[in-house]
């Protein structure tokens, strides 16, 4: 009980302040239906892999994909207890070519409540309709090309500079570039 109290957390404590409030607060300008009901639950993804077996030369990797409620207090969010594996995929290279295959279900899910699921609500004693939304993913850069299908090598590699990047290619590397850097 005490922790579907910590659920509503960011409804009741509005901080001023911060990149993820600014998006916060964008979304509640934008979906002010969501916003109405502080049972709705934010959601937050995050997916990168990793090579399990560390000091072997084996090709495989392991990429977990795991969701986490982002209502609660900032100490709470990504503690253990609410992080959710919704999706483990295993295999010699990394998921780029069939990502989308792993995350079909996910998707399904998140469409499903993003229009609404019936639950009870253990605060107020009654039955609702709880809706949840994913806010963000948390990854690191090379994720997020999978994720997002976004090339994120080249010149055009950062979704927000996008053609403003100050990005730039050595023709030739040797000596008489490298005296042009320098």
């Amino acid at each position: 009980m005490e922790i579907v109290g910590h659920m509503s957390w960011h409804h009741e404590n509005k901080s001023t302040s911060g990149v993820l409030r600014e998006a916060w607060k964008h979304f509640d300008r934008v979906h002010l239906d969501f916003v109405a009901d502080p049972c709705n639950v934010r959601l937050g993804l995050c997916f990168d892999g990793f090579n399990p077996f560390t000091q072997s030369t084996i090709p495989y990797s392991c990429w977990p994909i795991i969701v986490t409620p982002c209502n609660l207090p900032p100490e709470m969010c990504m503690t253990m207890p609410f992080m959710f594996l919704s999706c483990l995929i295993l295999g010699p290279h990394n998921p780029k070519v069939g990502i989308d295959v792993y995350l079909e279900p996910l998707v399904d899910d998140l469409k499903k409540l993003w229009t609404g699921v019936e639950t009870y609500d253990i605060v107020r004693k009654k039955n609702c309709i709880m809706r949840a939304s994913l806010m963000w993913t948390i990854n690191a850069f090379p994720a997020y090309g999978m994720l997002s299908g976004w090339g994120t090598q080249g010149k055009l590699a950062c979704p927000h500079c996008m053609e403003h990047s100050k990005s730039f290619y050595i023709r030739k590397w040797g000596c008489k570039t490298q005296e042009k850097l320098e």
